[in-house]
């Protein structure tokens, strides 16, 4: 018999394979979504099963609203990233709900991924830590070629800020960051 935290899991998987674009030979959302989880493994070994749905399911069928749907800018971008968070609260608790979880443990999870509480839930803050985390680990480098140096900056100040004290030190001791981006994490 498999568990309601396999069965979610599974269909957290299965929906993000149907993702059109591939990277490194999979589904680009598959990909994230099995980082994320491995950086949650390796960050948070004892993570509750909500936290652990919600680190995979954290990009789960992104590519059903894509950006360029939205206006350009800030304004537009952060309409853009507020309604993902809904969509993947709401098709995450739909999955749980199909696993088997109750509405605490779904209530939990669609918190984590609409970041209600990020700096005062240790949950939802563990999961930004694990988002970052994956970001610097496997997105920067190729996201920061040809960036400009200044925007480029704000953007590490900006994940910086998002992280725990706890997460910014891991940071610094598991990555090279070259300064100046090292001194955001020092912050």
């Amino acid at each position: 018999m498999t568990t309601p935290l396999a069965r979610a899991l599974r269909a957290i998987d299965a929906a993000n394979s149907a993702d059109p674009t591939i990277e490194e030979s999979q589904p680009a959302a598959l990909l994230y979504g099995q980082r994320m989880s491995a950086e949650l493994a390796r960050l948070v070994p004892d993570a509750s099963e909500p936290l652990q749905i919600a680190a995979r399911g954290q990009h789960i069928e992104r590519w059903l609203l894509p950006r360029a749907d939205y206006p350009e800018g800030r304004e537009g971008y952060l309409e853009w990233r507020r309604e993902q968070g809904r969509r993947h609260a709401a098709r995450v608790a739909g999955i749980m709900a199909e696993a088997g979880y109750d509405a605490e443990a779904i209530a939990q999870a669609q918190a984590m991924l609409r970041k209600e509480g990020i700096k005062r839930d240790a949950a939802v803050q563990a999961l930004e830590d694990v988002i970052c985390f994956t970001f610097l680990r496997h997105y920067f480098a190729p996201f920061a070629e040809g960036q400009d140096p200044d925007r480029l900056l704000k953007i590490v100040q900006k994940t910086a800020r998002k992280m725990s004290a706890e997460g910014r030190a891991r940071a610094l001791a598991e990555f090279d960051l070259p300064e100046p981006f090292a001194s955001a994490f020092r912050a």
